[in-house]
């Protein structure tokens, strides 16, 4: 399929495509600035609020109806050796935190729980965001948003989704963790207190 072919799109179509790519591309530098040069209090936030926004563009595009561009096309992609350095920058900087449990299927009877990885999952998910990117930069609209779409609903849209309850957890322990030894501390103090009263 030739490009002027492929940009034949719906103008409000191309608006959410240029709006997608813009929030990939800003997930994408972000996620590598934290891989590369991050520093350990400050991972966890930064990728809450980028994963956060990224699942925001996601949701347009599960609600839509299916794209389909009438002849998709796939490049050969190798394998891109920064993902790799994404995934043991992160995992390195998250540390104990990069592993989570997940319930794959909330709907399922008995759930079934599945072990997960943090630094696993952003690399997968840069990676097909990434696709999506290429596409979108050579011209290929309909086939950008076919494979944002598609691999939102199969498989990044789930990871991402994974990832976000699993650094909204580190947050939560992290923070009412935090206040639980100070309440202990503060009970202490005033325990000893009292006792030096009574004594006194």
């Amino acid at each position: 399929m030739s490009t002027t072919d492929e940009t034949r799109v719906d103008g409000d179509l191309e608006d959410l495509a240029q709006a997608v790519a813009d929030q990939v591309a800003s997930f994408l530098l972000a996620v590598r600035e934290v891989a590369h040069r991050g520093e350990t209090a400050t991972t966890v936030p930064l990728l809450l609020l980028e994963v956060s926004q990224l699942l925001l563009a996601g949701a347009r595009l599960g609600v839509m109806t299916d794209l389909v561009p009438q002849e998709p096309y796939e490049e050969e992609t190798g394998p891109d050796p920064d993902l790799d350095r994404i995934r043991e920058g992160l995992a390195g900087l998250l540390g104990a935190a990069d592993e989570y449990v997940e319930v794959f299927d909330p709907f399922v009877d008995p759930p079934e729980l599945v072990p997960g990885r943090i630094s696993d999952d952003v690399a997968a998910i840069a990676e097909r965001l990434a696709h999506g990117l290429a596409h979108h930069r050579a011209g290929r609209v309909a086939e950008a948003l076919w494979w944002w779409q598609f691999s939102y609903v199969s498989s990044w849209g789930l990871e991402a989704s994974a990832v976000l309850r699993a650094l909204q957890s580190v947050v939560a322990h992290d923070r009412f963790d935090q206040d639980k030894h100070e309440t202990i501390e503060l009970e202490r103090i005033a325990a000893a207190e009292k006792l030096d009263d009574d004594s006194s």
